[in-house]
C-alpha cells in the first residue's frame, strides 16, 4: 500500500487571518470554527498577531490547530511560543529556521515552488510544504512536483486559491489549502467571514468525494 500524507488536524485547509486586529480576532474565529475549520493562521505581519493568537487559542475547539504565518526568525518562535501555537508558516525555506521550528516541537510548514526547495524543506523537518504562490504556479505544477515527490507529503496551495478553483489543485495533488484574501479581508464582518468559509469548507468536501476517476 503506498503511504499516505497525513494532516494533524481533520480538515486541511487553513484560514489564514491576515491583518486581523485583536480586538476582531474571536468574532471572526468563531466563525471560522463554526464552519468546521480546524486551523486558523495569523501573519506575523499583522496587528499585534500574539494577542490575536491567544484571543484564538482562549475558544478554540479541542485539537484545533493554531499557528503563525510569515514566519521568518527565531523571534517569531519565541512569540508563538510564548501565545500557545503549535503551527509555523513561512513563505520560503529557511532551513536553519526549519530545524529551530522543530528542535521546538512545533510544526514547520514552509513554501516552495521548485521540486529542490520541497525537497530541502522534507529533509529538514518539514512537516508539510505549501506551494506559493499557487495562482502563479498553477495546477499542472502541482501535478509535474508530485509525480516526484515522496507521496506522504501533504501539500497545501497557498495564494490565489478560491471557491471555484480548490477542486483544480486538490485534484492536481495537493492534500489542502491555506485560504487568505478570499476567505478574510481586513474590514469585512464577521458573517461575511462565516459566509466565506462555509463556502470553502462545501468546496472541500465535495471536491474530496468525488470518484477518483473524476480527478
Amino acid at each position: 500500500m503506498n503511504p499516505q500524507p497525513h494532516w494533524p488536524g481533520a480538515l486541511p485547509l487553513v484560514a489564514i487571518l491576515r491583518g486581523i486586529r485583536p480586538e476582531e480576532a474571536a468574532a471572526h474565529a468563531r466563525a471560522v470554527f463554526d464552519a468546521g475549520f480546524d486551523c486558523i493562521e495569523v501573519p506575523t505581519n499583522s496587528p499585534d498577531w500574539p494577542a490575536s493568537l491567544r484571543h484564538i487559542r482562549a475558544l478554540a475547539p479541542p485539537g484545533a490547530l493554531l499557528g503563525a504565518g510569515t514566519v521568518l526568525d527565531a523571534s517569531h518562535l519565541d512569540a508563538l511560543q510564548a501565545a500557545g501555537g503549535q503551527l509555523a508558516v513561512s513563505p520560503h525555506v529557511d532551513t536553519a529556521l526549519i530545524t529551530d521550528t522543530v528542535r521546538r516541537g512545533l510544526m514547520a510548514v514552509p513554501g516552495a515552488m521548485t521540486a529542490s526547495e520541497v525537497f530541502a524543506a522534507w529533509r529538514t523537518g518539514a512537516r508539510a510544504v505549501k506551494l506559493f504562490p499557487a495562482a502563479t504556479l498553477g495546477p499542472g505544477h502541482v501535478r509535474a512536483l508530485c509525480a516526484v515527490l515522496p507521496p506522504e507529503l501533504p501539500l497545501l496551495a497557498v495564494g490565489g486559491v478560491t471557491v471555484d478553483n480548490l477542486a483544480d489543485y486538490l485534484r492536481a495533488g495537493c492534500l489542502g489549502a491555506g485560504l487568505g484574501g478570499e476567505l478574510y479581508r481586513p474590514g469585512q464582518s464577521p458573517a461575511d467571514t462565516a459566509q466565506r468559509a462555509a463556502a470553502f469548507v462545501a468546496a472541500y468536501r465535495t471536491a474530496s468525494a468525488a470518484p477518483k476517476a473524476q480527478a
